[in-house]
């Protein structure tokens, strides 16, 4: 399944910098499925079911199931066109976020970085999350913004010193996820969060594939594009650190929690390493598309 938080455009204003982060009353949001060019809300269809995306995915197995059963047995007369509707980021606000750096050999070597014996972690925090067709904002302390496709893991349940035989039983399913980059800000202390984590440098969906449909998440063509140039091309068989090695890591250090968000790297062409540098600009569209997962594609503008 696609699981998606939506709401009715009816319902909603129009889109603005991270208003899946701060629209209106948390009612005006929904879980969804989406089913080709339709969305089946289920606050309507399974009124038993939580209406958030973290209560959802926290309901486990039994949630997943009802809500599979219910929009298999829907008319299609009873699913909503897309474009009635508003997608937000799948998880608005994560409970956590968590970055893995230099995760794919190809961009450790461009950044001229040893390849990691150990994960690199960092932050990004929930007030940068936006979702699908929402602008990613340059701001106005910086124009030196990079872009990076990366596939994300999102947390199905709770999890704490989880092997590595075991992770992928824990994972809920899988998003796009654009790890926007201040490089000037990042580069300026060795802890990397800051550059990270201004507002709209998360852009994440359009919708969790959930990992049933997912069994191999280490064979997945992964691409990022501007304007219809190939920036990134990779696939996560090149992953340093696999989904499962990561969930095992994390997991013996922190609790785990449904919804909380692994980003697990990106791959090489990013716009730090290229010569000139290639910094995104107010105008462009960055796209980026995972194979099985979907599109995400973001507006860039400027901050007013």
């Amino acid at each position: 399944m696609k699981l998606v938080t939506f709401a009715p455009i009816s319902n909603s204003s129009a889109p603005t910098s991270n208003s899946s982060a701060s629209n209106g009353a948390p009612s005006d949001l929904r879980v969804g499925i989406l089913r080709g060019d339709l969305v089946f809300d289920l606050k309507t269809l399974s009124p038993q079911l939580p209406s958030d995306m973290i209560g959802f995915l926290a309901a486990g197995k039994p949630a997943l199931d009802i809500a599979a059963q219910t929009v298999q047995q829907a008319h299609l007369k009873q699913g909503i066109s897309l474009s009635s509707v508003r997608l937000a980021a799948p998880i608005p606000r994560p409970g956590k976020i968590m970055c893995i750096g230099l995760n794919y050999r190809d961009h450790a070597k461009e950044s001229n970085q040893p390849i990691p014996e150990f994960p690199t972690l960092f932050a990004k925090y929930s007030s940068c999350v936006i979702g699908p067709d929402e602008p990613i904002v340059i701001p106005a302390l910086t124009d030196k913004i990079d872009y990076e496709v990366e596939l994300a893991v999102i947390i199905g349940r709770q999890a704490r010193h989880v092997s590595e035989a075991d992770a992928l039983n824990y994972v809920a399913g899988y998003v796009p996820f654009n790890d926007v980059s201040a490089r000037d800000y990042q580069m300026r202390t060795s802890q990397w969060t800051i550059g990270k984590t201004f507002d709209t440098f998360g852009p994440m969906g359009p919708a969790i594939t959930t990992a049933d449909e997912v069994p191999d998440p280490q064979s997945l063509d992964i691409s990022l594009s501007i304007g219809g140039e190939v920036l990134q091309h990779s696939n996560t068989r090149e992953l340093v650190f696999t989904v499962q090695q990561l969930i095992s890591v994390l997991s013996g250090v922190m609790t785990l929690e449904p919804g909380d968000v692994i980003s697990t790297g990106t791959p090489s062409g990013v716009g730090a390493a290229r010569n000139p540098k290639r910094w995104i600009k107010a105008g462009e569209v960055v796209r980026i598309e995972i194979e099985k997962l979907g599109v995400l594609s973001n507006p860039v503008v400027n901050e007013n």
